[in-house]
C-alpha cells in the first residue's frame, strides 16, 4: 500500500471496527423483513392480525376468515359453531382453514377489506388478497363446511350409470340432478354455479344416454327428486335460450317446499327464505282428531296455489304464541284461516264461517286474489298531491327506529311486524261489481273475506291526558274530524328516538291543552295497524288539518317545542298546496300560505276550495 495514502485510509480503518456499520447487517436492517411471527391459534382457528394475514394467505390455499367483534352477540353466538366446523375441516382434511381478525383492534384489516357490521367472513383462495368471496351461507357448523366443500371440490357429483344415480337420490330428501347432453356447454356452468349455494340439495349431472332413457327424458332437463309430495319436479331447459339461472332457482325453491308445512323453528327459516310471498295459514288443535281431519281438505286445495301461495299450519297447542298475537287469533277461534302477504302484511280473513274443505279454501284464496274484498284504501292529500299513502320515513336530519329486520341477517322466526313497501296483494283494476245494489267502497261485501287490522283497544281515559292516546278502533274518528288540527306522533315502544322525543311532545300537548280545536295524540304503531297508510320508521310525525278532504301533512322538521309550536301556528305546513279529492280525482287546490310569506302559485285548472 503506498505510504501516501496510510494517513488517511488508517482512521477509516479503525472507524469500520468501532462503528456498527461496520458489522454484517442483522435482522433490524431496513434493507430486509423482519422475520415471520408464528400465528396463534384458538380452538383451531388462526388468530391473525395485519401482520400475520399476508404469511397466512400464502401458507393456506383456502381461507375462511371471520372479522368480529368481541363485544358482538351474534359473534359469540356463532363462536361455537365456527370452532365445531374447524375441527370437522380438520377430521376430512380438506385443504381449507378457519380464521379470525379482531375488527376493532385491526381497523386497518377492518378497512382494507370493507368491513361495516360484525360478524363479517371473507373467503380467500390461492392467496388473492383483492378479490375475496364474501361469505353468506348459514352459521350452522355442518352448513359452513359444506359451503366450502362445494368451492375446493366439485358442487355436484357427476353421475355414470343407474346405480350411481339411484344411490344419490335415496341418501337425500332433496336431490338435483342436471341432464345434459354436453357436459362443456353454458348450461351446465349455471347449474354447477346455483349448486355451490344451494346448500339444502344435493346435486348431480350426467351425459349419459342411458340415464336420459331410464327417467325418460329426451332433451336436456334439470330435475328434482324429493321424498314427500309428487316425489319428482321437473325443469326442462329452454333450447333457444337456455338456462336461466333465475328461472332454475325459482323453481327449485317453489317445488322444494312441501305443499303444506307446519309452522315450528325449525322450518320458519325456510318459510321465509321461499320468496313466495304470500302465506295462507290453518290454525288448528293438533292435539284433536277432529281438526286434524281438516288437514287433507287444506292439503288439497294447494297444488293449483304452488308459487303462489304456500299454505301453512300453525298449531295452537304448540308454542305460537307470537304467530297468534300476530294475527290476532285466539287459540279458541281455531280452526280458522288467515291470509297474508308478508312483504305488505296485508292479512284477510274468511267472513262466511264456512267449514275448512278444499273448496272453501280455494274459494277464499280465489275471492283475495280476484279482488273480491272490500278494498279500504282512501286517496290523502300528502304535500298537495293525492295518493294512497304518505311518506314513508322521516327525514331532514331526524333519527328514526327502522323496524328491526330478522336477528343477524336471518330469516324470522316468527311472522315479523315489519312493513315492507312494495307490491301487494292484486287489487282489482277497474272498480269491482255494483250488484248488491250499493256502493261497495262503503260497506262490506257479505260473503267475501276481509282485509283486516289489528287494534287495541280505546283506553277509557284516551282523552283525559294532554296527549291523547289513539289506537286503530278510534283513529279515523279522531285524526279525521273535520273540527279538529290533530298532530300524531306513531311510536314503537322500543325506539329510542320516541323516548328521546317524548318531553317534547308532552310539553307540546301541555302548551295546547286549552285550544279546542288542537289534538295532540300518539299511537302504538307496533300493536295497532291502520288502512288509510302504514307507518315505517319511528318516530313518524303526521298533521291532520281540519276540513275536508282527508288532507295530511308529514312533519319533517326538528322535534323540539319550539319548531313543533311554530308548525303547528303555521297551521301544519309551509308552501304547500293542498288539494280537495272525490272519487279518486282532484276538483280543488289552493296554497295553504303561512304568515308574512308569498303562497306559490296556484297550478293552472285548479278550482279554489269553497
Amino acid at each position: 500500500m503506498s505510504r501516501q495514502l496510510l494517513p488517511v485510509l488508517l482512521p477509516l480503518l479503525l472507524l469500520g471496527a468501532w462503528s456498527p456499520w461496520g458489522q454484517e447487517q442483522g435482522p433490524e436492517s431496513p434493507s430486509e423483513e423482519p422475520p415471520e411471527e408464528e400465528i396463534p391459534k384458538e380452538d383451531g382457528i388462526l388468530v391473525l392480525s395485519r401482520h400475520t394475514l399476508g404469511l397466512a394467505l400464502r401458507e393456506h390455499p383456502g381461507l375462511l376468515v371471520e372479522f368480529y367483534a368481541p363485544w358482538c352477540g351474534h359473534c359469540k353466538a356463532l363462536a361455537p359453531e365456527y370452532s365445531k366446523a374447524a375441527a370437522l375441516l380438520a377430521a376430512e382434511s380438506m385443504a381449507v382453514t378457519l380464521a379470525k381478525v379482531d375488527g376493532p383492534a385491526q381497523l386497518e384489516l377492518a378497512e382494507e377489506f370493507g368491513v361495516t357490521e360484525y360478524p363479517t367472513l371473507k373467503f380467500f383462495r390461492h392467496g388473492n388478497r383483492t378479490h375475496p368471496e364474501e361469505y353468506t351461507g348459514p352459521r350452522e357448523a355442518e352448513r359452513i363446511v359444506e359451503w366450502l366443500r362445494r368451492r375446493v371440490g366439485p358442487s355436484a357429483t357427476r353421475l355414470e350409470d343407474e346405480a350411481g344415480a339411484q344411490a344419490l337420490i335415496d341418501a337425500r330428501d332433496l336431490v338435483v340432478i342436471g341432464f345434459f347432453q354436453d357436459l362443456q356447454g353454458e348450461d351446465v356452468g349455471t347449474f354447477l354455479a346455483l349448486a355451490r349455494d344451494a346448500l339444502d340439495m344435493t346435486f348431480g349431472l350426467t351425459d349419459q344416454p342411458q340415464l336420459f332413457q331410464h327417467f325418460g327424458l329426451t332433451k336436456d332437463t334439470v330435475v328434482l327428486f324429493k321424498k314427500f309430495d309428487e316425489g319428482r319436479a321437473d325443469f326442462p331447459v329452454d333450447e333457444e335460450l337456455g338456462l336461466d339461472l333465475g328461472d332454475l332457482s325459482r323453481f327449485l325453491v317453489t317445488h322444494s317446499m312441501r305443499l303444506v308445512t307446519e309452522f315450528n323453528s325449525q322450518t320458519s327459516p325456510k318459510i321465509f327464505a321461499a320468496r313466495i310471498l304470500n302465506h295462507l295459514l290453518l290454525f288448528l288443535n293438533q292435539s284433536l282428531a277432529v281438526h286434524r281431519e281438516l288437514l287433507a281438505g287444506f292439503g288439497e286445495a294447494a297444488p293449483r296455489f304452488r308459487g303462489q301461495v304456500l299454505f301453512v299450519v300453525v298449531d295452537v297447542a304448540a308454542d305460537n304464541e307470537h304467530v297468534l298475537q300476530y294475527f290476532g287469533v285466539k287459540a279458541e277461534a281455531a280452526p280458522t284461516l288467515r291470509l297474508v302477504n308478508v312483504e305488505t302484511t296485508k292479512k284477510y280473513a274468511p267472513v262466511d264461517g264456512d267449514p275448512v274443505t278444499a273448496a272453501s279454501v280455494t274459494a277464499f284464496c280465489h275471492a283475495v286474489f280476484n279482488g273480491q274484498v272490500k278494498v279500504r284504501c282512501r286517496l290523502l292529500t300528502v304535500g298537495g298531491e293525492p295518493r294512497p299513502h304518505p311518506p314513508s320515513s322521516v327525514g331532514d336530519g331526524n333519527s328514526s327506529c327502522e323496524r328491526p329486520p330478522p336477528c343477524g341477517g336471518r330469516p324470522s322466526a316468527a311472522y315479523p311486524a315489519d312493513r315492507h313497501p312494495g307490491r301487494g296483494l292484486p287489487h282489482p283494476a277497474e272498480d269491482p261489481p255494483t250488484s248488491l245494489g250499493e256502493d261497495p267502497w262503503q260497506s262490506a261485501w257479505p260473503g267475501f273475506p276481509q282485509p283486516y287490522l289489528l287494534s287495541q283497544e280505546v283506553p277509557p281515559d284516551w282523552d283525559q291526558r294532554p296527549v291523547k292516546t289513539l289506537v286503530g278502533k278510534n283513529f279515523e274518528q279522531v285524526a279525521f274530524d273535520e273540527t279538529k288540527n290533530v298532530f300524531v306522533k306513531f311510536y314503537a315502544p322500543w325506539c329510542t328516538h320516541c323516548k328521546e322525543m317524548a318531553p317534547a311532545w308532552e310539553a307540546l300537548a301541555e302548551k295546547y291543552k286549552d285550544h279546542e280545536d288542537v289534538i295532540i295524540a300518539e299511537l302504538d304503531a307496533t300493536a295497532n295497524e291502520l288502512d288509510t297508510f302504514t307507518v315505517h320508521g319511528f318516530p313518524t310525525l303526521m298533521y291532520f288539518p281540519a276540513g275536508p278532504g282527508r288532507k295530511v301533512t308529514e312533519y319533517k322538521s326538528s322535534r323540539d317545542l319550539e319548531t313543533l309550536s311554530k308548525f303547528l301556528d303555521n297551521g301544519g305546513a309551509t308552501h304547500q298546496l293542498h288539494c280537495g279529492v272525490q272519487g279518486g280525482a282532484v276538483v280543488s287546490c289552493v296554497p295553504h300560505t303561512t304568515a308574512g310569506r308569498k303562497p306559490p302559485r296556484v297550478p293552472e285548472g285548479a278550482v279554489p276550495c269553497k
